[in-house]
């Protein structure tokens, strides 16, 4: 046995363990000798493993169920510190499989690294592991390092320069590059299976987002983010950014069928007023306080189950469009 070999086993026996072993599949010293040879061709002694076992149990503090323990075998124990439960992996990959911000390419190699981390008994269960998805996802293979480097600007306080796109229909339907903005980033949230940036650009003074999945050839620039902004706007704009349309919270009065409920604490959170009717119980009034744009936009989804009330400015913009779409459809 050369000296690499030598100085690797007790690297061989802990991946072993790791792989191969559980409360429901505990090892001898012979299986852990025979894995070692069958997975790299290197031939241990019974007593080379027990040491190795003994440093990793008591000098290292792996936790290391023995026979000693047990009267059966080895294994190792999932660290709940550390390790993923089977549970959770399975949310990481589902996650990662139908989250429409990450192209396919790189949700397999994802998934491929939660594989990795589990016993060959868990990854048993996740043999006819499918992707059940419609053809949504991004294109954009940069929005993990775009992920990345917006982290590294917020932590550092600098601007950024990116490539905007949106689709635009020309003699055929294609990504066009919109703007080139710069931005003082200020925080990354998560909606809808988007990740959205909240900035604010250059010569303006009012926060925005910006689909991360749409940004492309992300520059940290030197200039340092001169408008400072506390966690609680931050917080507030976040939170008032219904369907990610951002914009001044206005309180809106909205009558809605009892059918919308989940939908509205999905959308708005639980930092709504409800009541109900007393002359109708298939409908409720609610009161919300987020942007008119964006509870326009879930209104005009939902328009044969929602009347707004108020503000009158938001009703009239109702109005109008529900008027323009009757004309549209009249025979």
């Amino acid at each position: 046995m050369d000296l690499y070999e030598k100085n690797g086993n007790i690297l061989y026996i802990l991946n072993v363990l790791k792989k191969y072993s559980d409360a429901d599949h505990m090892l001898s010293v012979t299986e852990i000798q025979r894995k070692i040879k069958e997975i790299y061709n290197v031939k241990i002694d019974p007593r080379t493993i027990r040491r190795n076992i003994n440093l990793l149990k008591y000098k290292l503090d792996y936790d290391i169920s023995t026979r000693d323990d047990n009267g059966k075998g080895y294994y190792l124990n999932r660290d709940p510190e550390t390790d993923f439960e089977p549970g959770e992996v399975r949310a990481i990959l589902d996650n990662f499989s139908y989250a429409n911000y990450i192209v396919p390419s790189i949700a397999k190699n994802i998934i491929k690294k939660c594989k990795n981390i589990q016993t060959i008994y868990e990854n048993e269960k996740l043999k006819d592991y499918h992707i059940y998805a419609n053809d949504s996802k991004t294109e954009n293979v940069e929005v993990i390092k775009n992920i990345e480097d917006i982290s590294e600007s917020i932590f550092k306080h600098k601007k950024i320069e990116f490539e905007y796109w949106k689709y635009a229909i020309t003699d055929k339907l294609e990504k066009k590059i919109v703007s080139t903005p710069i931005v003082s980033p200020y925080a990354i949230v998560y909606s809808k299976q988007e990740f959205y940036l909240i900035g604010i650009k250059e010569g303006q003074v009012d926060f925005y987002n910006y689909r991360i999945d749409r940004m492309k050839n992300i520059e940290i620039l030197e200039d340092n983010i001169s408008i400072k902004k506390n966690k609680n706007e931050i917080q507030d704009f976040a939170e008032s950014s219904t369907e990610m349309f951002g914009g001044k919270k206005e309180e809106i009065e909205a009558i809605c069928h009892i059918g919308l409920l989940d939908s509205i604490f999905e959308t708005f959170g639980r930092n709504v007023t409800i009541e109900k009717k007393q002359d109708d119980e298939e409908y409720f009034k609610l009161l919300v306080d987020t942007n008119t744009l964006g509870f326009k936009m879930w209104a005009m989804r939902n328009i044969d189950l929602v009347e707004v009330k108020r503000p009158n400015g938001l009703r009239n913009e109702m109005q109008e469009v529900i008027k323009s779409a009757m004309k549209r459809y009249e025979i």
